[in-house]
C-alpha cells in the first residue's frame, strides 16, 4: 500500500507547488482529478492529449517529485437525463481514459451515475424504497434501459484503450451506492467494474466497512481515506437521511471528517487489515472533506494518522513461526 492524496483540495496551487508540499508532509503517490466534480486544476486531458510539449512537461514534473500517479478521477453523472450535462460528463470520462492510456495508469475513478425516471425526465431520480410500485418501475428503467447498456459500451471503450479498472465510488444519490449495487453492475458488465471503496459514504448508511470490504474481496480497485462522524442525538431524532447543508454541522445527523475524527485508530487498523487480507495493495488516497478544518490542517492530520497504520510491505509468503 502507498499513502496518497486526491489532489483537488490543493487546486489553488500550481502542480509544482502542490507536489512539493505533498512530498514534504510524507505523501507517496497521487490521485489526480481530471474532470467532472474533482475538476482539472492539475491535470486537464484536453491540454495533455493535444499538446505534446505540455504533456512531457507534466510527466517530467510528476517524475521529479517521485510520487507516481496511481489513479485518475473524473466523477460525474454520465447518465444524467439532461443530455447536455450527460454529454459533458461522458466526454470527461472518455478523456480520462485516453489520458490514463497515455500515462500508463490502469484505473479511473468515477460514479455510476443516476438517470431520471423516464426518457423525458429533467433531473436524476434516486430510488430508496420499493413501494409504491412506481419506484420498482423506475429502477427497472434505470438499470435495464440506461445504466447497464451505457456501461457495457463504456467498458468496451476502456478495454480498447488498455484500462483495466473502472472504480465506482459507491455514493448515495447514484445507482451504485453500496456493495450490492456495485456487484449488480459488475455482474452485468464484467470484472472491469469494481469499487472505489470510500467508507465515509457507507458508514452513515449503517454499513460496516470491514464487512463490506470482505464482501467485495477482489473487486476493490481504489480506496478513499475519509471518515464520517454520526451525531447520535440528531440521528436518534431524525434518522440518517439528511438533506441539510454540510456546513450545518450542529444539526446534521452526520458529517464527513478527516480519518480518525469519526472513528478510532483501532477501527481504521481493522479496516486497513481487512483490505490487506482481501488482496488490496493499492493507494490509500486521502480525500479531504472535513468542514471543521482547513485543507492543510485536515490533510496533515490525516497523513500523520495513516502513516503508522497502512501496511506497506507485501503480504509475507512464509511465516517464520509456523
Amino acid at each position: 500500500m502507498t499513502l496518497g492524496v486526491l489532489t483537488n483540495l490543493l487546486g489553488s496551487m500550481s502542480l509544482r507547488e502542490a507536489l512539493a508540499y505533498l512530498r514534504s508532509i510524507g505523501v507517496e503517490s497521487l490521485e489526480l482529478g481530471c474532470g467532472g466534480y474533482p475538476g482539472k486544476a492539475h491535470c486537464d486531458p484536453k491540454v495533455l492529449l493535444n499538446d505534446e510539449k505540455a504533456f512531457e512537461e507534466f510527466k517530467a514534473t510528476i517524475e521529479e517529485f517521485g510520487m507516481p500517479v496511481k489513479t485518475l478521477s473524473a466523477h460525474g453523472n454520465p447518465v444524467h437525463p439532461d443530455k447536455e450535462k450527460a454529454a459533458a460528463w461522458r466526454a470527461d470520462f472518455r478523456d480520462a481514459v485516453l489520458l490514463a492510456e497515455k500515462l500508463g495508469v490502469d484505473t479511473v475513478v468515477t460514479f455510476s451515475g443516476c438517470p431520471g425516471d423516464c426518457p423525458e425526465s429533467k433531473h436524476p431520480n434516486w430510488v430508496t424504497c420499493p413501494w409504491p410500485e412506481d419506484f420498482l418501475e423506475i429502477l427497472d428503467y434505470q438499470w435495464n434501459e440506461v445504466l447497464i447498456p451505457y456501461w457495457k459500451e463504456e467498458a468496451e471503450f476502456c478495454k480498447a484503450h488498455g484500462l483495466k479498472h473502472i472504480a465506482f465510488e459507491m455514493h448515495p444519490g447514484f445507482c451504485v451506492y453500496n456493495p450490492e449495487t456495485l456487484l449488480r453492475l459488475r455482474n452485468a458488465v464484467g470484472d472491469i467494474i469494481g469499487a472505489n471503496f470510500d467508507p465515509s459514504h457507507l458508514i452513515w448508511q449503517g454499513i460496516d466497512p470491514v464487512a463490506a470490504v470482505r464482501a467485495l474481496s477482489g473487486a476493490i480497485y481504489h480506496f478513499h481515506a475519509k471518515d464520517t462522524c454520526i451525531d447520535k442525538y440528531n440521528t436518534a431524532v431524525n434518522g440518517v437521511l439528511d438533506t441539510k447543508h454540510y456546513g450545518d454541522e450542529l444539526h446534521r445527523s452526520w458529517v464527513f471528517r478527516a480519518v480518525g475524527y469519526g472513528n478510532s485508530e483501532e477501527y481504521w487498523r481493522k479496516l486497513i487489515s481487512e483490505l490487506k487480507l482481501g488482496g488490496y495493495d493499492g493507494i490509500i488516497s486521502i480525500e479531504h472533506e472535513d468542514s471543521y478544518m482547513t485543507n492543510k490542517e485536515g490533510l496533515e492530520k490525516a497523513v500523520k494518522f495513516l502513516s503508522g497504520i497502512i501496511i506497506r510491505d507485501p503480504k509475507p509468503s512464509t511465516m517464520h513461526w509456523a
